[in-house]
C-alpha cells in the first residue's frame, strides 16, 4: 500500500517516514506540511492512505479530509493526531475519515491500522475505540432541552465549567485532555456562542442555566 504523510512538524514527519519505511507491504510515496499541500499532493500521487494530522496552519486537517474523501473516495483517510477529545473524532469521521489514531501509537499499531484501513475497516486506537463505544451507548439527549442546541456536548461541559470560573488547566483536570485541547474547544465556544470574551460566554452560560454556584471550583481528579 502506498502511504502520503501530512503533519506540519518536520521532525515528526521525519521520525514516522522512518517508522513507515521498515514496515512491509507499506511505502511512502509523498509528504505534506499543511492540509493544502495533502489536497494538492492526493490528486496528482493517487496514494493507498492519507495519514493526516488535524491541527495544522492554514486548511485544517478535518478540511483537507472532507476534501480528499469527497474527491477521492478510493483514498481512505487515517487520522494520526495528539487530539483525544470526542469533537475532534466526531468531526473527523463526519468528514469522512477511516480511522483516528493518536500519535503515541508504536509502530506495530500504525502497521495494523494502515492493514485494516487498506481492507475496508474502520480502525481506531484503543483510547478512541472506548470513546466510540461509550458514545453510541449513550441515550441521547432531547435537544429541546438542551441550551446552546448548535454546541457539541463536550463544548456544553467546557462552557459549563468555564462558568463555574475555572481556567483551562483546571478545566483539563476535570475532563482529562489536555490543556491545549481545552484551549482549542474554549476558542470554538466563543466563536459559536459570538462572545468577545470568557466573561461575556459565562455570562451567557449562567442565564441559560448553566454554571450551577453552588458548585464552587477546585482541583481535578487526583489532585
Amino acid at each position: 500500500m502506498t502511504v502520503l504523510l501530512v503533519d506540519d512538524h518536520p521532525v515528526f514527519r521525519a521520525g514516522m517516514t522512518t517508522v513507515l519505511t521498515d514496515l512491509p507491504d507499506v511505502t511512502v510515496i509523498g509528504e505534506a506540511a499543511d492540509g493544502a499541500e495533502a489536497i494538492a499532493t492526493t490528486a496528482r500521487l493517487l496514494p493507498t492512505i492519507v495519514l493526516m494530522d488535524l491541527r495544522m496552519p492554514g486548511v485544517s486537517g478535518l478540511e483537507a479530509t472532507a476534501q480528499i474523501t469527497t474527491a477521492h473516495p478510493q483514498v481512505a483517510v487515517v487520522i494520526l493526531t495528539m487530539d483525544e477529545d470526542d469533537d475532534s473524532v466526531f468531526a473527523a469521521l463526519r468528514a469522512g475519515a477511516r480511522g483516528y489514531l493518536l500519535k503515541e501509537a508504536d509502530g506495530t499499531d500504525v502497521h495494523r491500522a494502515l492493514l485494516g484501513v487498506a481492507r475496508g475497516e474502520a480502525v481506531f486506537g484503543p483510547r478512541i475505540a472506548r470513546r466510540v463505544l461509550s458514545h453510541f451507548a449513550t441515550p441521547p439527549t432531547s435537544p429541546a432541552r438542551m441550551p446552546f442546541p448548535h454546541l457539541t456536548n463536550r463544548e456544553r461541559e467546557i462552557l459549563d465549567l468555564l462558568s463555574r470560573g475555572l481556567d483551562n488547566a483546571s478545566i483539563a483536570r476535570r475532563l482529562s485532555l489536555s490543556e491545549k485541547t481545552i484551549r482549542n474547544r474554549v476558542s470554538d465556544v466563543l466563536t459559536k456562542l459570538r462572545a468577545r470574551t470568557r466573561a461575556e460566554a459565562a455570562a451567557l452560560a449562567r442565564d441559560a442555566g448553566l454554571g450551577n454556584p453552588q458548585l464552587q471550583p477546585g482541583p481535578g481528579p487526583g489532585l
